[in-house]
């Protein structure tokens, strides 16, 4: 039988998914209903795979015998909908890349804080000796990675997002961690955070009683979650706590970080962490349980905590002008990463926020807000949910539609010790491709100050 791929979507993972596809055999054709970026065109051009774009041809694509669709194509597309009324499979990149690799996976994912758990979790394995290559939602994609691995990789770590997880079906880690669940995306999920959690659970739905999972046990929704699910999931299930050290993997107590796995504990100072902050002791927290997992030694967790660099856009000094700190959180396109970094503020805050809401629920960060931001400068093309929402609590509200404009005003305002703080709390596609953009734009028109 002929085997046809038909992937849907030319950005980093259709691309990658092609390029495995071809490797092993199969006959593929991408199509892209949009624009395909020039450097995706080279790739696919050089691996002599069909493809293409603006358009999608019906004909070829419902003749394929499986379709891989790319993540930020949903489900209720035109094309994917013709395709699952053929019964043609429609499977992700994940589940796909997956088929073709014995090595074992540590799969990341949750609302907030994924990206950093996954940088620290790559960190650690590798400093403590292990190969490890990082891909999925962070770096390239995971198919992409597949096709050109050697044998002699430990571990894949992989940051993935519910949209990755929607199309898995027999997608297995051998470490999944969930680090928490807030609404998010509820416009791609029918407005329903049960959808969206489920999304989120099918990182355990294959495992099996060797593998693990791991959650942080004070979210208390991912918590309830994980008591509605406990029969359906067959790894072992570890969780982390700052609030009890109570049949905890890992805890705080008297400012001391503390792994317990198997009778056999690490600890480490809260202090000697270099990622400081609630949200970072959680990350740190769970990073450290993969590593002590996966046999990385205790001296060297201390150490690779202790030396982590943090990564670009999640909450990154920029400079500091005039005695006023400038920090770059472009990462936080949600309501509950906001939190986090006002959270983590102990000076007077200007905040630039703001962006395409994703049905966003402003109240959990009102108290915040009163208490530690004298300015809202507002980003974007629509603020009226912001201003709604906060128009009381500040001294001013500040309506901006370009970056430059946002931090000179914010230069303008500032004094010293004050606190500069890009943290949009929405997505960033009304003025910019993506948060990568638009935490650059802030650093260039920082640097120029």
């Amino acid at each position: 039988m002929n085997r046809r791929i038909a992937i849907i979507g030319g950005g980093e993972s259709g691309v990658g998914a092609s390029i495995l596809a071809r490797m092993k055999g199969y006959e593929v054709f991408l199509s892209d209903g949009g624009a395909i970026k020039d450097k995706y065109k080279k790739i696919l051009q050089n691996n002599q795979i069909e493809f293409e774009e603006k358009y999608h041809n019906t004909e070829l694509i419902l003749t394929a015998t499986e379709i891989i669709k790319s993540p930020g194509v949903p489900y209720e597309a035109g094309i994917i909908k013709q395709a699952l009324q053929k019964n043609i499979p429609v499977i992700s990149e994940i589940e796909f890349a997956s088929r073709f690799t014995q090595t074992p996976i540590i799969g990341i994912t949750g609302t907030n804080g994924k990206t950093t758990t996954t940088h620290l979790i790559y960190h650690l394995l590798k400093k403590g000796g292990l190969n490890v290559i990082m891909a999925g939602n962070v770096g390239n994609s995971f198919a992409y990675e597949v096709a050109y691995a050697g044998s002699d990789i430990d571990y894949y770590v992989l940051e993935l997002s519910s949209f990755q997880l929607d199309g898995v079906s027999k997608f297995k880690p051998h470490i999944s961690v969930l680090t928490n669940i807030t609404p998010d995306h509820l416009d791609r999920y029918n407005g329903s955070i049960e959808l969206y959690a489920d999304a989120k659970f099918k990182i355990t739905q294959s495992q099996t009683e060797s593998n693990y999972f791991i959650y942080c046990y004070d979210d208390e929704y991912t918590r309830n979650e994980v008591e509605k699910r406990n029969k359906k999931i067959k790894a072992k299930i570890l969780s982390y706590s700052i609030q009890t050290c109570e049949q905890q993997a890992a805890c705080t107590q008297n400012n001391i970080i503390s792994i317990n796995l198997k009778n056999d504990r690490t600890d480490m100072m809260i202090n000697d962490l270099a990622l400081q902050g609630k949200h970072n002791l959680y990350n740190s927290m769970a990073a450290a349980i993969v590593a002590r997992l996966s046999e990385v030694s205790k001296e060297s967790i201390r150490e690779s905590l202790s030396d982590f660099e943090n990564i670009e856009h999640r909450l990154e000094f920029v400079a500091k002008v005039k005695g006023v700190d400038y920090i770059n959180d472009s990462k936080a396109t949600n309501v509950n990463s906001a939190w986090y970094a006002l959270e983590c503020m102990h000076n007077p805050v200007i905040w630039i926020a703001g962006g395409v809401d994703k049905g966003n629920d402003y109240a959990m960060l009102k108290a915040l807000v009163k208490e530690k931001v004298k300015t809202i400068i507002c980003l974007g093309k629509d603020n009226k949910k912001i201003i709604k929402a906060f128009g009381d609590m500040v001294e001013n509200i500040i309506e901006t539609e370009n970056m430059y404009d946002a931090v000179k005003t914010a230069y303008r305002i500032g004094k010293k010790n004050d606190i500069v703080l890009l943290s949009p709390a929405c997505a960033s596609f009304d003025l910019f491709e993506n948060y990568e953009e638009r935490g650059r734009e802030f650093k260039r028109v920082v640097r120029e100050l």
